[in-house]
């Protein structure tokens, strides 16, 4: 067991030494604080100043604590492409933070330096950031306890300036305590809220926390997404980390790898083509986290099964054109397009088709081995089909003569019983 949890520290280690290397500390000076402010900021792997592609932002309060688990939960779920790279801010607080979350006992909203620190955020920080950065619209903040209650100061504005709120056993307080739940039913664009406790958590945070939980489950919102964890046997601390891996991983639903449950439930009796259904999903990928994600081979073939298995022979060829509208230096439109040609019997249109994928950029399926083995085959039945031809041509040009034979036969059989006819009537 000791060994065990030697290396489990090691391993824990070496990623915080990972991240660190990663971070890019940077200093902000803020009017709103009369002061200057320490960020962390870790950048997406193989970030490009001067791409056009944009990154979400997650703004991490309680940086000097929090920021590493939020980097490392990042770096998890983008390896595996659950969510999309993004752009972690942590706050350094320090001996600032009672400052910074200071609010007003009756309304729980910040006042005084807590409201400064407030505007700071709303003011500075996010203008800074999308000036220095390649920023998405899409932004989540992320506070614990005293700053897990912060954060729900932004949804009391009329416009807040994050999309996606995780409030980590928040000391909640005042106003944002006891109407957080009415404030979530007025919202008329795309919000998402998640919140936590456990069954160890501070006996004050953890009531709070499941009134509040009682009130937002009652809101009757389209435009709001709630999830809400009450984890066993983890306190006040030890939460932290599995409530960042769980918030992640819901608020980033979409955006994941389309699963088996939504192929059998929305994809297959969806009633139309289901190029559409793709472009609808991606279009709404794009409007919430405004970022552009390319469909993945594997989604294609996904798409291209469920419509084997609905028998959706249109689909088939409409997926093909969109994966050459969109990929047209891969292989793989070319592909689907050459598979809708066999099943409709054209098999000099899928050959065609098939030696025009040996000039484009092969993918991780389509290989020029296996196109070319696609050619063999179907050269094959090309040929076959050409001898069956040319045999049944044959058959019916014997078939022809033996009629034709036949048919003589019967003239000549018919007039041999007339000639023996006339012979009899003469020698009568």
């Amino acid at each position: 067991m000791k060994t065990e949890n030697a290396l489990i520290t090691l391993i824990l280690l070496l990623l915080c030494l990972s991240i660190s290397a990663q971070v890019d500390y940077r200093e902000i000076k803020s009017s709103e604080l009369n002061a200057v402010r320490q960020l962390k900021v870790k950048l997406p792997k193989n970030y490009d100043p001067s791409s056009e592609v944009k990154n979400p932002v997650i703004i991490v309060f309680d940086g000097d604590y929090l920021f590493e688990p939020v980097a490392g939960q990042v770096d998890f779920q983008t390896y595996f492409d659950e969510m999309p790279s993004s752009i972690i801010v942590g706050i350094v607080q320090g001996s600032e933070r009672s400052y910074d979350g200071y609010c007003d006992d009756y309304t729980g909203l910040p006042k005084e330096s807590g409201l400064n620190f407030h505007n700071f955020i709303a003011n500075e920080l996010i203008p800074f950031l999308d000036e220095n950065y390649n920023t998405s619209p899409f932004r989540v903040a992320v506070g614990h306890d005293l700053m897990g209650n912060f954060i729900n100061s932004y949804l009391f504005k009329e416009d807040p300036i994050f999309n996606a709120y995780v409030s980590i056993s928040p000391d909640l307080v005042g106003t944002v305590r006891d109407y957080l739940g009415k404030r979530l039913e007025v919202f008329k664009s795309d919000i998402f809220y998640y919140m936590a406790t456990s069954n160890k958590d501070l006996p004050y945070i953890r009531e709070a926390v499941l009134d509040a939980n009682t009130q937002i489950l009652e809101v009757k919102n389209q435009y709001l997404t709630y999830y809400f964890d009450d984890f066993e046997d983890d306190n006040h601390y030890t939460l932290v980390t599995s409530a960042i891996a769980k918030s992640f991983d819901k608020i980033f639903e979409l955006y994941k790898p389309i699963r088996d449950k939504e192929l059998e439930e929305k994809v297959k009796p969806y009633d139309d083509t289901l190029d559409k259904y793709l472009i609808e999903r991606y279009q709404r990928i794009e409007d919430f986290f405004g970022i552009k994600k390319q469909i993945s081979e594997n989604e294609y073939e996904k798409f291209v099964e469920v419509a084997e298995q609905r028998e959706d022979l249109e689909s088939i060829e409409r997926i093909g054109k969109l994966a050459n509208k969109l990929s047209p230096e891969l292989v793989l439109g070319n592909h689907y397009l050459a598979l809708h040609a066999e099943k409709t019997d054209n098999t000099k249109r899928a050959i065609k088709l098939y030696e025009e994928a040996l000039t484009l950029q092969e993918s991780y399926r389509i290989t020029y081995g296996y196109i070319e083995s696609k050619l063999e085959e179907l050269k094959g039945v090309v040929e076959t089909l050409a001898l069956e031809k040319e045999i049944e041509k044959e058959e019916k040009q014997i078939k022809k003569e033996e009629e034709k034979l036949k048919k003589q036969k019967a003239k000549e059989d018919a007039k041999a019983k007339k000639t023996k006819k006339e012979d009899n009537e003469e020698n009568k």
